[in-house]
Order: C-alpha cells, then sequence, then structure tokens
C-alpha cells in the first residue's frame, strides 16, 4: 500500500475510517484482484461498499437489520426504477431508527472511486493473465485516467483553495467518461457501451 503521510485521504478511505470498515481496504483489493477467488468486478464491489456503509449507519444509530434485508434497502436508496412511494416509506423508517439517510447516500461510492483507491493508494494491480483479453485492457486504462484525472483535479482545488484563490472548500470531483452514438444519439457510460459491444441500434439508427 502507498504510503504518503501528506496525501489528501481518497473517499473511500474517509468512508472507511467514518463507518469503521477497516477490513474493507483488504477485501476489496482481494476481491478484485481475485486473490485465492474468482474475481469481483469493481461495479459489484462499490454495490458490496456501499451496503457495508448502509448496514454500519443503521448499526451506529442503535439500530439492527437482518442481512436480508440490507440489498432491498440499499436497492430503495439507489434504484431508480423503485416507485416513490417504496422509497419514501424506507427512508422513513431508516430516519426514524436515527440514520441520516442523505448523509448516507452521499458517502456511497462508485466504481471508479473504488478503482481509484485501489490503484492509487493500495498500489493494486490485475494479474498479467487477467489482462490478455484486449476489451478489458482498454477498459481499465480509461478508467485508470479518469482516476489519475479525478486525484489531481481534487489536488488542484484543494491547492488553489489553501492559496485562496478560491473558496476553501471541501469539492468532490467527479469524472464520469461518458459517450454518445453518432448513429441514434444514445448516450452510454464508457465502460457500459465497451461491455455490451458497442451502442446496439441497427445501420439506420434504430434501437
Amino acid at each position: 500500500m502507498a504510503d504518503d503521510s501528506s496525501r489528501r485521504q481518497t473517499k473511500v478511505e474517509r468512508v472507511i475510517d467514518e463507518y469503521g470498515l477497516e477490513s474493507w481496504g483488504d477485501r476489496l483489493e482481494a476481491a478484485w484482484v481475485g486473490d485465492g477467488m474468482e474475481r469481483t468486478s469493481l461495479r459489484d464491489l462499490a454495490d458490496e461498499f456501499n451496503r457495508a456503509v448502509l448496514r454500519a449507519a443503521i448499526r451506529d444509530a442503535g439500530g439492527s437489520v437482518l442481512d436480508s434485508d440490507i440489498d432491498p434497502l440499499y436497492r430503495t436508496l439507489t434504484d431508480d426504477d423503485v416507485s416513490r412511494s417504496d422509497a419514501v416509506r424506507k427512508r422513513r423508517e431508516l430516519e426514524r431508527t436515527g440514520v441520516d439517510v442523505d448523509a448516507v447516500r452521499s458517502d456511497f461510492v462508485t466504481h471508479q472511486t473504488i478503482y481509484t483507491y485501489l490503484t492509487n493508494v493500495r498500489d493494486a494491480s490485475l494479474p498479467e493473465t487477467d489482462t490478455e483479453d484486449r476489451l478489458e485492457r482498454k477498459t481499465e486504462t480509461i478508467q485508470r485516467l479518469a482516476g489519475r484525472t479525478q486525484v489531481v483535479t481534487e489536488s488542484t482545488l484543494e491547492e488553489l483553495g489553501k492559496a485562496a484563490e478560491i473558496a476553501d472548500r471541501d469539492y468532490e470531483v467527479f469524472v464520469d467518461v461518458r459517450t454518445i452514438c453518432g448513429n441514434c444519439g444514445a448516450d452510454y457510460p464508457i465502460a457500459t457501451l465497451l461491455e455490451q459491444g458497442g451502442c446496439d441500434c441497427d445501420a439506420d439508427g434504430q434501437l
């Protein structure tokens, strides 16, 4: 793991400290590189980590929840397809328990944030045997570049804030690489586009 006491703490590090999830650094790295197990995708790792954050938030508020209930609670807070009535009901249940739902949601991380943490903080990388697939290697390259752009931007904002050249605030940076099909106009996150083999419209631009 990289050791730099002057480095600004990443979001994953902060959330781990705040919610007492100290074991999750090792768990995330082992699951991503496939240390003695089948590799877990960055998206699935982000979801697993966020569910752990939600479980810890309920615990810290003095509540309790079954493992089987965490997944539907998490989907209610993050899935756009959940009905508004269900979302409001679950939100109120959590708030009655003492959970600050907005604060917890803001502490949820993306797959890109997980990637930045694993590669820049823990110096993790995929085994050579797992990177021979051209599509996967190219996807990882784009994610790595986006992660570095995020880190450089955060460092720049922090430097300018300390120099009083901009308002000194705790800024959170998102780098979202998206693509628009020139044929049909569909908008995709780059990872989604690559995973599904490009846009699925036909030659006439029809989906």
